[in-house]
């Protein structure tokens, strides 16, 4: 997912972000509010997170220009405020989620993957020249018929396609396919290798010594 996160407290923006970027997404922060006009009309992001108390503009009224430029993009609203009053006006002006901090990451996380998967994000099915890659079920197709994937295989596939045409480092696709499980890169390789056997020749473009880029329409 493209993620966009506006908070002006930066060393807890800078924490979300950091760990929503080892859990495989790709996430923007916005620190100055003053900047968040140049956003409004931009629907680059499949989600929004949303502190309410910035230096100076109101949160609330962030939401509602978010909103009316760009319905389909789901708001989650991540702040102090604890009071019902609050989570009623938000959800009023079309808030999707709301979380009040402290928070988990990890519950973060769930509860931006629950929202994403409501608006169907990422796009459920995506072409990779003649492979059809249906993302809700993690299976990948081709000439209509099904290409069997290891579990560890489909995961290094999708944090590729979530960050087409940018170079995944082995680190980050490391901590998102094994986690916190001591796997050198020689183990990524061979997964690149026998994923490389199903995909369209050069679909997966090598960095020596970063990552790997899926690259290809």
């Amino acid at each position: 997912m493209r993620i966009l996160i506006i908070e002006d407290d930066l060393v807890l923006g800078s924490s979300v972000r950091d760990y929503l970027k080892s859990e495989g997404e790709n996430v923007s922060l916005i620190t100055d509010d003053r900047k968040i006009d140049r956003f409004f009309n931009f629907g680059h992001y499949d989600i929004v997170l949303l502190d309410l108390m910035l230096k100076m503009k109101k949160g609330e009224s962030i939401l509602s220009q978010l909103k009316k430029n760009n319905p389909e993009i789901p708001v989650m609203i991540i702040t102090a405020k604890e009071g019902i009053e609050s989570k009623e006006e938000c959800f009023k002006k079309g808030a999707d989620d709301y979380i009040v901090k402290p928070f988990d990451p990890r519950e973060l996380l769930l509860r931006v993957r629950s929202v994403s998967k409501r608006y169907g994000c990422p796009a459920d099915r995506m072409e990779i020249g003649d492979l059809c890659i249906d993302v809700s079920a993690e299976t990948i197709f081709k000439n209509g018929c099904e290409v069997k994937l290891t579990k560890r295989e489909w995961d290094i596939l999708y944090i590729l396609l979530i960050n087409r045409g940018n170079v995944v480092s082995f680190e980050k696709m490391i901590n998102y396919v094994w986690g916190d499980k001591p796997v050198g890169t020689e183990s990524v390789r061979t997964y690149i290798r026998h994923l490389r056997q199903h995909l369209p020749e050069n679909a997966i473009k090598t960095y020596k010594g970063r990552g790997y880029m899926l690259v290809g329409e």
